[in-house]
């Protein structure tokens, strides 16, 4: 309290007069304290608030509702475990730790509870939830502190392309090829731990100012992760982007939406591929999306991507981990807790374990993008009853897919700017938010 009417700019002489002055005048009423606050007074209260405690204390096991629970960290009052202790004893709680703000967390400048909300998955419109129609769009506050200051260095390293087909086949550099309404289903192949996703995200928001709704697997919303969330990470940033569980009733709602929507057939088996597996398509057999995007007339769009070999290398993969006795135990408890998706999918391509597969950088080299000529499905209807088309239509933009990949693999090597150094070089001549060129396509 002394030190409130010291001013920042203030000298080392002036602000230790301030001080001395401040603290002389406060002691001066320490006599008068006894007086203002009588004793008996404090113990009244402390008993009061000890018996209200208690009585709360009593009850809390009792409390149904969803609740949010907000700590922050870095305050002057003694750690008194009190969060901890509500996260267990709230049946349906979800806690946030804010390491490094103060306890006025909801006056801090660089906090906002709605982003919070939504990224937890709290946000409600009606009783029950319903992530599809309870989601809220992010705001350019958001998306610029996500993709200008979170994932901004990451995406300099990636310096994604994106490229497009037109109707009449031609390759430019750009989504012009896209449909600019939807619904669109965009199918494509999975990257090595999904680091494609953030990217296709953010050149959507940036060129089509359209949000694409990804149909994601359920470790990101359920799951033996608890400690992980108790974090802003990236589990809140993809809801807060508008992922959703991968399943039929989400990916109808999204349909009839008119949604853009993200789907990767292969989902985790590609997202976590094994040594040597790069750039295979893992899909099941089944045309499992091509009968509900008939029924919704939904434009579909093949997309290839290629570049994880140029950032990341994998060296223990799942064969190795499931014969290590604690890595095995482990993969298996934690995949007991979640939703099973292809319990219907034998063989390998229902091999749907959720693990970490250890990998090692590279040097940066590039992100590639291309999406392939608008599919139309509206017109099409009897593909609801005739398998043997709908199987025709799921391999052909199987093969689409797999074409894509190819051509990126063979035209990357055109790219003059590839590496990461002369990429650096370009942008150290034309400024950083210079669009680095690429191959001719």
């Amino acid at each position: 309290m002394a030190m409130l009417g010291i001013q920042n700019d203030s000298s080392l002489q002036e602000a230790q007069q301030k001080f001395s002055d401040g603290l002389s005048s406060m002691l001066t009423l320490t006599t008068e304290i006894g007086d203002i606050i009588r004793m008996d007074t404090v113990v009244w209260k402390l008993k009061l608030l000890k018996t209200a405690a208690a009585y709360a204390n009593s009850r809390l096991h009792a409390v149904q509702a969803e609740v949010l629970l907000l700590v922050s960290g870095n305050h002057n009052l003694a750690p008194s475990g009190e969060a901890d202790r509500l996260f267990k004893m709230l049946k349906n709680c979800k806690v946030r730790y804010f390491r490094n703000q103060g306890h006025s967390l909801l006056m801090e400048y660089d906090f906002n509870l709605l982003t919070v909300i939504k990224g937890v998955n709290v946000y409600r419109r009606g009783q029950k939830q319903d992530v599809v129609l309870d989601y809220l769009p992010p705001t350019f506050s958001e998306f610029k502190k996500t993709f200008g200051d979170d994932f901004k260095q990451f995406h300099q390293l990636l310096s994604p392309v994106m490229l497009s087909t037109l109707q009449n086949g031609k390759i430019v550099r750009s989504l012009a090829g896209v449909p600019d309404k939807g619904p669109v289903l965009f199918v494509g192949y999975h990257q090595l731990m999904a680091m494609e996703v953030s990217s296709l995200v953010e050149g959507f928001l940036r060129e089509k100012k359209a949000v694409v709704r990804t149909l994601a697997h359920e470790a990101f919303f359920v799951g033996n992760l608890g400690t992980l969330r108790e974090e802003l990470s990236l589990f809140d940033v993809v809801s807060m982007y508008g992922a959703v569980p991968v399943n039929p009733i989400n990916t109808y709602k999204l349909f009839e939406r008119s949604e853009f929507v993200l789907l990767y057939p292969g989902g985790v088996r590609e997202a976590l591929h094994r040594k040597g597996e790069g750039y295979q398509c893992f899909w099941p057999d089944k045309p499992e999306f091509v009968r509900m995007a008939t029924r919704f007339g939904v434009t579909i769009v093949p997309f290839g991507c290629v570049g994880e070999d140029d950032f990341l290398e994998v060296v223990v993969d799942y064969n190795v981990q499931k014969n290590i006795p604690y890595l095995r135990d482990w993969i298996k408890t934690f995949n007991e807790d979640l939703p099973t998706i292809r319990e219907t999918v034998i063989g390998e391509d229902g091999n749907q374990a959720v693990h970490l597969p250890a990998v090692l950088p590279r040097v940066p080299g590039r992100l590639y993008f291309l999406f392939g000529k608008p599919i139309e499905t509206k017109g099409v209807e009897n593909l609801m009853r005739d398998s043997k088309q709908a199987n025709e239509l799921y391999l052909h933009t199987k093969s689409e897919v797999e074409k894509m990949i190819s051509y990126l693999k063979r035209k990357r090597e055109e790219d003059p700017y590839r590496s990461i150094v002369s990429r650096t070089l370009y942008q150290a001549t034309w400024g950083a938010s210079a669009q680095v060129p690429t191959f001719e396509p």
